[in-house]
């Protein structure tokens, strides 16, 4: 593709003042996307009977397959113009929501539920369908992030895929929400300390996309709460060593189990 795949100082100035960013360069192209959603039926079958697809969570550390978007050079050039030449990938997960599929995700901030700190993460969020308000595409509050973390609670939805989350009204209003609109192999991008969610997907189209999890080497893991926790060098060099580091994989599909651990009800999760 020709497209240019770093920000230029007015997008920058955007992220940071609204905690996002849409109209990015496509990463992929069509053909691309087509080839990439073809294979995802190669790690869908890896689940297990009683698991869903938001099981597969950080499989880039056992798949060449998801390694190879995580590390692909045309987002890495897009996450350095946020957080500088030395970075990290840890985080991915699926959000597939299909045709009328009731499974919502509460107003809520990443950074709540991570054992990171300090916060200097960028999510960014790949759409593997075209992704809009009919079929369920996220919302986000700008400028949210610049309000520190919020408190969750206990969500007592059971279409929610979050078990906590915000409530609209108590400390934060979403009468500013901004919807996303995607095309598949276009991505968003937003801190980690935004607000956002999205709603049902009752359409006939499913929505599909992964979610990458960026993080300065600056950014300390809590490695008694995640003892799992390991991540990919992306750009430059970690001075601090706060981080354990996983070879790349070599099998194009592979699982990634976590020893289970008991997690505070309002806190970090795996």
């Amino acid at each position: 593709m020709s497209f240019t795949h770093y920000l230029t100082s007015d997008q920058r100035e955007i992220y940071l003042s609204q905690g996002y960013l849409l109209d990015l360069p496509p990463i992929y192209t069509a053909e691309e996307m087509t080839r990439i959603n073809a294979e995802l039926p190669n790690l869908l079958v890896l689940l297990k009977p009683d698991e869903n697809t938001g099981e597969i969570r950080e499989w880039h550390h056992t798949s060449t397959y998801l390694y190879e978007i995580v590390m692909n050079p045309r987002i890495l050039d897009l996450v350095e113009g946020i957080l500088g030449p030395d970075f990290y990938v840890w985080g991915s997960a699926f959000f597939i929501k299909e045709p009328r599929s009731p499974g919502t995700v509460p107003w809520h901030q990443d950074a709540y539920y991570w054992p990171l700190s300090p916060c200097n993460t960028v999510t960014v969020w790949i759409a593997f369908d075209d992704v809009d308000e009919v079929n369920g595409g996220m919302k986000i509050i700008p400028g949210s992030h610049l309000g520190g973390l919020i408190k969750h609670r206990k969500k007592d939805d059971l279409h929610a895929t979050l078990s906590l989350g915000l409530e609209d009204g108590t400390d934060f209003r979403t009468d500013s929400a901004v919807q996303f609109q995607l095309k598949a192999g276009e991505i968003s991008m937003h801190d980690d300390r935004a607000i956002h969610g999205s709603q049902a997907n009752p359409s006939e189209r499913r929505r599909a996309g992964l979610t990458i999890r960026y993080s300065g080497t600056n950014v300390k893991p809590d490695l008694e709460i995640s003892p799992d926790f390991v991540a990919h060098l992306c750009r430059g060099t970690d001075t601090y060593g706060h981080t354990p580091y996983a070879p790349a994989p070599t099998t194009r599909y592979g699982r990634k189990d976590y020893r289970r651990r008991d997690a505070p009800t309002d806190g970090y999760t795996r």
